[in-house]
């Protein structure tokens, strides 16, 4: 039996949401096209029992901190750094290499790394090539996998090295469970995510979602949620022209936490505004950061 903590690394909208989602056969991260749409580390886990436990954790994109909110993200990519027994290394191949060798080598990694290259679905004519030639021989990659996390190609290949990386050990977690944490951050996620697909470039960032209410009824979950933003400008672009748009976050985001806690749902959602939440220690321990 072989079991530990696999943790996924890389700039910003490199597909280390997607390649979790992927690997696990379930969506527990979010993801869009933005940058900087995880703000957690997740953990997911993969269990065959008898032979491995995977606990993978998906973490922020490695960026400069402007917010405290930035820095408890860059918190999180530490302590991921910390308990680590694999890390996978996670590069679009179409991105500047080098910048991604400058972020790698900056982490001072004590454990074996696997090396994926992501995207190979989307490279241009001789990129996967010259990403393999610019990579090998770099003193953090073990081994090197070609995958594309969106489509699922080559994702056994890839499993298969993970599991000869792992140390031996018993399973940390139940084989039926798939993460430690609580369905209400799931929840707020997918709302989270609802706004990131309908809103412009800056109104993503300005949001937080507090699940307020999760009662389990006979017939249905009712669910009660806040949107959180920092302005109030940005509170009637959310709320939409006779609540129009809040209306759509709140249909887009029922389905899918239907999907997910497998129930029906009434999804009650509100917005307010807190100034500059992301610079608050008190609003950031509320918001769950």
């Amino acid at each position: 039996m072989k079991s530990g903590f696999v943790n996924i690394f890389g700039k910003p909208n490199a597909g280390k949401s997607t390649l979790l989602n992927a690997l696990l056969g379930e969506k527990l991260a979010i993801v869009s096209s933005k940058v900087q749409t995880t703000r957690h580390r997740i953990k997911g886990f993969l269990t065959k029992p008898g032979e491995y436990q995977i606990i993978f954790s998906d973490t922020p994109g490695i960026i400069e901190a402007k917010y405290k909110l930035h820095e408890k993200m860059m918190g999180a990519v530490k302590s991921a750094l910390e308990d680590a027994d694999v890390a996978l290394l996670i590069v679009d191949v179409n991105d500047n290499l080098q910048e991604c060798d400058t972020l790698f080598s900056s982490l001072q990694l004590k454990v074996p790394a696997l090396l994926v290259l992501n995207k190979i679905d989307e490279a241009a004519n001789g990129k996967v090539a010259e990403a393999e030639d610019f990579f090998s021989g770099k003193s953090y990659c073990r081994k090197m996998v070609k995958v594309s996390a969106l489509h699922q190609h080559h994702l056994k290949k890839l499993l298969h090295a993970i599991v000869e990386l792992l140390p031996e050990g018993e399973a940390f977690y139940d084989e039926d469970d798939l993460s430690d944490l609580p369905t209400k951050f799931f929840v707020s996620e997918l709302i989270r995510e609802k706004v990131y697909e309908l809103f412009e470039d800056e109104i993503p960032y300005h949001v937080a979602v507090l699940v307020n209410e999760f009662k389990e009824k006979e017939t249905l979950i009712k669910i009660q949620a806040d949107i959180i933003v920092q302005r109030e400008t940005q509170k009637a672009i959310i709320i939409g022209e006779r609540g129009k748009m809040i209306k759509q976050v709140g249909s887009l985001a029922r389905q899918d936490i239907e999907k997910f806690v497998g129930g029906k749902v009434f999804l009650e959602l509100f917005v307010k505004v807190r100034p500059k939440w992301r610079d608050n220690d008190l609003f950031l321990k509320e918001y769950g950061y």
